[in-house]
């Protein structure tokens, strides 16, 4: 370790090196140094980023890009190494970056109050409106077809027919639930396909956990994990949060009466999202969000099922079935945005009007 944190530029020697936050993909670290500064370091995990340099470009790229917008929203600074890079590659092939540590601030796993959704809406509205010039075609696609709705269904369907652990009969249910809406699960690929959806920088791991709020004021500080940075749609990041920060239920909990999408919560992330890139998107990207957190969230069930069917290979599991569950949980959600889509629009429809 301590010829890893030689590679750094950091302000003063360091003096203490220790595990740091609860994430599963990367492995974190906070460093602190004589003179009171501290740093996040973190190794990149090869097996879910196969393309270390690439993700790297694109962090540096949108980072940089960022810094020098007028944005109330605080930026992610990247430590250059010892040789003026943003990494270091160390002697096992392991790359390693490091952040300045943000100050003062708080993650939350769950939205206490609608207010706490709004700010997250708040900070990745901005992330979206300071990126909204950035030319994201210029940014690698570091996973390949990740909200490639139209291409997770192929993938679906292939691992259906390969049936390997001869799963795919006992799920029958959950399959035809996914290929019945295989056409608008399509719409948003189709749209970006034709132009009709610009495309844009996205985040695309809008979770709550990686907005970073004042522990003072609960206003939205900065937005964290920028590992899955990539072309995409204002959709892919406003429907991800919805499906996660909207459930009245936990991603996998196993008692579906307790699943459906909070209106009051969806509510709050459509304000908080408008109020702070509605000026930069378009009336049809504004059109589709509600559509956007239909299709997550039945992109994340399916990619629950596809791996249940595979044998449980990529999502860590902690019970027999946990794929299972989480891809019930998912697709019913699906099923109680498609029970109250009348009032998921109206509620669209009047946000809209109240900003006009």
């Amino acid at each position: 370790m301590q010829q890893i944190l030689r590679q750094f530029q950091f302000a003063g020697s360091v003096v203490r090196c220790e595990p740091f936050g609860n994430g599963h993909v990367n492995r974190t670290y906070r460093v602190v140094c004589s003179g009171a500064a501290e740093y996040i370091l973190q190794r990149i995990n090869r097996v879910a980023f196969r393309k270390p340099e690439e993700l790297m470009e694109n962090i540096e790229a949108v980072t940089r890009y960022m810094a020098a917008q007028q944005s109330a929203l605080q930026t992610l600074r990247l430590v250059e190494t010892v040789d003026g890079r943003t990494f270091t590659v160390d002697s096992d092939g392991e790359y390693w970056r490091a952040y300045d540590l943000v100050r003062g601030g708080v993650c939350l796993e769950a939205p206490r109050s609608t207010d706490d959704f709004y700010e997250a809406a708040v900070a990745f509205g901005r992330f979206q409106m300071a990126l909204s010039d950035f030319p994201a075609a210029s940014l690698h696609e570091t996973i390949a077809h990740f909200h490639d709705t139209c291409d997770r269904i192929r993938q679906l369907r292939e691992s259906v027919a390969a049936d390997p652990l001869g799963r795919a009969q006992s799920v029958r249910s959950e399959i035809d639930f996914i290929l019945s809406r295989e056409q608008e699960l399509g719409e948003l690929c189709r749209q970006l396909s034709t132009g009709e959806l610009p495309l844009r920088v996205t985040h695309n791991d809008t979770k709550l956990n990686n907005v970073l709020f004042d522990e003072n004021t609960g206003k939205a500080k900065c937005v964290l994990d920028l590992d899955t940075v990539m072309p995409g749609l204002s959709a892919y990041d406003f429907g991800d949060a919805v499906r996660f920060g909207a459930s009245t239920a936990a991603e996998d909990e196993k008692d579906l009466s307790k699943v459906a999408i909070d209106l009051s919560m969806y509510e709050a992330f459509l304000r908080g999202y408008l109020d702070a890139c509605g000026g930069v998107l378009t009336a049809r990207e504004i059109e589709v969000l509600p559509l956007g957190a239909k299709i997550m969230t039945a992109e994340v069930g399916m990619r629950f099922l596809k791996d249940y069917i595979d044998g449980d290979i990529y999502f860590s599991i902690h019970r027999p079935e946990h794929n299972l569950d989480r891809t019930r949980t998912q697709l019913k959600l699906v099923a109680d945005m498609e029970r109250k889509w009348d009032e998921m629009q109206w509620i669209l429809r009047c946000v809209v009007k109240e900003r006009a």
